[in-house]
């Protein structure tokens, strides 16, 4: 991996105020009021989908990149499913939404619930918040996981239970381990790169380039039981490790003068 350090950040700051964020502002409040309207009739969720795929396409568009899927064959190999990937950047739920062709829920920070049209997309889809410094209502955001598995819908979950400050993989929450254990599907792995590049943690500004999702070998869980959870963590934690592009010694660094991005 090779980082190339970029002369003219201004370039980027000034595209991101003007362009970037005009863009997917509009594009969020568009989309968001659709999605709200079409709720009201839309029971199963279809419709409101759909929007929400067209909404992370379009902000994938507005940012600048392009996206790539890997490992697409394994996305329908069960018709339900944990999905579980590294959480690098905001950008994240985007790709995640632009690449999975499929309804799914998300488990997402209860943080999220009170931004406007995002927060109200999340409520009226019914996707399922949870608040990690509140074991007991995370207990209960698991037991709702669950039963939403159970009941044929697939799920999603960052394992990491926030974003990484430097690229690299965070210890792993075991959350996701256990409803795929618990409602006996099974654990997918997948990785996501370039968008930490796209949008570091540390920085407001856009640096566009090629985003990817890997998708892995799912991990079967049939007959494991609760105890184990530990051990399939670890086994997940594994297997996005070895999805993800190999990381220079010193790591993508964005500091004083940002990088550019990253040649794979």
């Amino acid at each position: 991996m090779r980082v190339r350090p970029n002369p003219l950040p201004w370039i980027y700051r000034w595209r991101t105020n003007l362009i970037h964020v005009p863009l997917m502002t509009v594009i969020t409040v568009a989309c968001g009021s659709l999605s709200l309207l079409v709720s009201l009739v839309d029971k199963k969720g279809n419709a409101q989908h759909r929007i929400a795929r067209f909404w992370a396409q379009g902000c994938i568009w507005a940012s600048g990149s392009k996206l790539r899927v890997v490992g697409e064959k394994n996305l329908r190999k069960h018709p339900v499913a944990v999905y579980a990937s590294n959480h690098t950047s905001y950008m994240d739920t985007p790709v995640i939404f632009a690449a999975l062709p499929f309804q799914f829920r998300i488990l997402a920070r209860k943080v999220l619930w009170p931004i406007p049209f995002i927060g109200w997309y999340l409520n009226r889809s019914k996707q399922i918040p949870i608040d990690t410094n509140n074991p007991r209502a995370t207990l209960s955001s698991l037991g709702a996981g669950a039963k939403e598995l159970r009941s044929g819908m697939a799920l999603f979950v960052f394992p990491e239970g926030g974003r990484t400050a430097d690229g690299g993989l965070r210890p792993f929450l075991s959350g996701a381990a256990y409803l795929a254990i618990r409602a006996q599907v099974p654990l997918v792995p997948m990785a996501l790169s370039g968008v930490y590049e796209l949008l570091p943690i540390h920085t407001r500004h856009f640096y566009p380039g090629e985003l990817r999702l890997t998708i892995g070998e799912p991990i079967k869980t049939a007959g494991m039981t609760l105890r184990q959870t530990d051990e399939l963590t670890a086994q997940l934690r594994t297997a996005i490790q070895s999805l993800c592009p190999a990381r220079g010694a010193e790591g993508v660094r964005l500091a004083g003068v940002e990088a550019e991005g990253t040649k794979v």
